[in-house]
């Protein structure tokens, strides 16, 4: 619920990943556990597309309710815009570190202004081979039209959304990369169907009413007055459900809410692109716990 001053206090209940099948367990319950799981897994930032050896917050080793977790994916051949500046996508420097890490921590600082939820100030940087994903309830990825999902990799993504966890993808635009998006996420569920979310969905009244969403444009907008990438002209917010009615991947489609997080703090991007990139990301933040 929202207090007077606006603060967000959670005060629902968790889908639980790993203990879905034993019922579900209270808010301070699951906290306490992801709590554990992060305290467990080690921390590393790695060798970004823009960014490397960006400053680290000093509070970076505090313990706490939830960390922001950023999928780590081998990325398709170069000629279909792939980038492998590492060599490995396992060590960075491939189209999954694309804002890294900024954008992952301004949108953490965002939430821990917003609401009462205890935010790691520092990201999370998961590997699906890694077999700890189902630690982790959220997992936002980015340009995912440069994706290319192993059969491995698909079937343990299909299993921790079935578990109960969510996926939040961003940053792709125009029909090719939306083809290659496709040709991953069928792999993950090859029987369930890509649909548009209606205006009426709890996920976009969660904490702000978004109704009247615009498309939230990257950085090239700065320099080229245009909201939109490639033949991405129209923006899309799609999901996949599972057979209760929860979303379980939430696609922002034709648009760049990472850059909206990344450039919050600057003074050339337009404040109106980074309020609503904000707004989302808390709406399915808080969506992702409570349903």
């Amino acid at each position: 619920h929202i207090q007077a001053d606006g603060i967000l206090v959670l005060t629902a209940v968790f889908r639980p990943i790993q203990l879905r099948q034993a019922g579900l367990v209270s808010l301070g319950g699951l906290l306490l556990l992801t709590a554990l799981y992060a305290a467990q897994k080690p921390w590393r930032e790695y060798p970004g597309l823009e960014y490397e050896n960006y400053p680290i917050p000093p509070d970076y080793q505090e313990k706490a309710e939830w960390a922001f977790a950023r999928l780590m994916y081998p990325p398709v051949s170069p000629w279909r815009g792939g980038f492998n500046f590492a060599g490995d996508w396992r060590e960075g420097g491939t189209n999954w570190t694309m804002d890294y890490p900024r954008s992952d921590r301004h949108l953490s600082a965002a939430l821990r202004r917003l609401t009462r939820i205890q935010v790691r100030s520092v990201e999370q940087p998961l590997n699906l081979e890694d077999g700890d994903v189902y630690d982790w309830p959220w997992l936002y990825g980015v340009e995912v039209g440069h994706w290319n999902l192993t059969d491995d990799q698909a079937r343990t993504m299909r299993e921790y959304l079935l578990r109960g966890g969510f996926f939040m993808c961003d940053d792709f635009h125009g029909t090719d990369e939306w083809d290659v998006f496709v040709a991953s996420m069928e792999k993950v569920f090859p029987d369930r169907p890509i649909v548009e979310i209606a205006n009426a969905d709890p996920i976009f009244h969660t904490v702000y009413d978004l109704d009247d969403r615009y498309q939230v444009p990257g950085a090239q907008y700065l320099d080229t007055g245009k909201t939109f990438e490639k033949d991405g002209r129209v923006p899309h917010w799609r999901a996949i459900y599972d057979d209760r009615g929860r979303i379980m991947v939430a696609m922002c489609f034709n648009m760049d809410l990472g850059d909206s997080w990344e450039h919050a703090d600057n003074p050339r991007y337009p404040q109106r692109f980074s309020a609503l990139g904000i707004r989302i990301g808390v709406d399915y933040l808080v969506y992702s716990f409570t349903h």
